[in-house]
């Protein structure tokens, strides 16, 4: 029997297709637009790039502070998570930029409406579904391997995770307090979680970046078009010059 081959899980995927039906490979685009962005511009996103992973992502339930939200965008872009997971239930969420310091335009984010169907999608990739939740089963989060794909679920300030995500999951886990405080505010349990993860997977399995070249390639090649201003438009007049007037 051949060895299985495990689905690529980052978004980016080749051919990608502009203006309805122009479609590109990475390299392409890499080539297109390394003119519009300078040297160190480009060392700095391959270094970046380097760092990331798709294995584990964090996902917001029903978080209702804006503040919040941003403040867990900064932490995981900060400590090599690529994508996160937002379920909206607060319809009135915006950007807090100040908190980000531009962490979500480097992160692929996606948006869901419901906790089920979020978790459905989660789990149809191959990853464990983890809950931070206070339950009676809830394992201290050190107990846990994160050496394969996982999604890390947290609940919105009031109340917490959800009782339909508790269900859906596989794992529920907490941060081991010493003090009289119960919880930690979600900002800072995220990125006490993100630093623990990060660590217990460099100590596993020797790293925590884990993406192919064939993702670097194809994340370098959305890095460039998020770095560069009407990159859609810059691409398809490569494929479609102005024809030049007869003399």
């Amino acid at each position: 029997n051949s060895p299985l081959v495990m689905e690529s899980l980052c978004p980016h995927q080749e051919p990608f297709v502009f203006d309805g039906d122009e479609s590109f490979s990475a390299k392409e685009i890499i080539a297109a637009l390394d003119e519009y962005i300078t040297p160190v511009r480009q060392a700095t996103i391959r270094r970046v790039i380097d760092t990331r992973t798709y294995s584990v992502v964090p996902v917001l339930e029903g978080v209702h502070d804006r503040g919040n939200i941003s403040a867990v965008m900064r932490s995981a872009e900060s400590m090599g998570y690529q994508a996160m997971h937002l379920i909206e239930t607060n319809k009135f969420f915006r950007k807090a930029n100040r908190v980000t310091q531009g962490a979500d335009k480097w992160l692929d984010l996606r948006k869901w409406q419901t906790t089920r169907e979020c978790v459905e999608h989660l789990s149809s990739e191959g990853r464990r579904i983890i809950v931070t939740a206070m339950t009676d089963d809830a394992k201290p989060i050190g107990d846990l391997s994160f050496a394969e794909p996982a999604a890390l679920f947290f609940g919105n300030e009031g109340t917490g995770a959800s009782e339909e995500l508790i269900d859906l999951a596989d794992e529920c886990v907490i941060i081991p307090m010493d003090g009289f405080s119960q919880s930690f505010n979600i900002s800072v349990a995220a990125a006490l979680c993100f630093y623990h993860i990060r660590d217990a997977r460099m100590r596993e399995t020797g790293c925590h970046a884990d993406l192919t070249d064939t993702e670097k390639e194809a994340l370098t090649a959305s890095y460039f078009m998020r770095s560069v201003t009407h990159a859609e438009d810059i691409l398809v007049r490569t494929r479609r010059p102005l024809t030049k007037e007869p003399s």
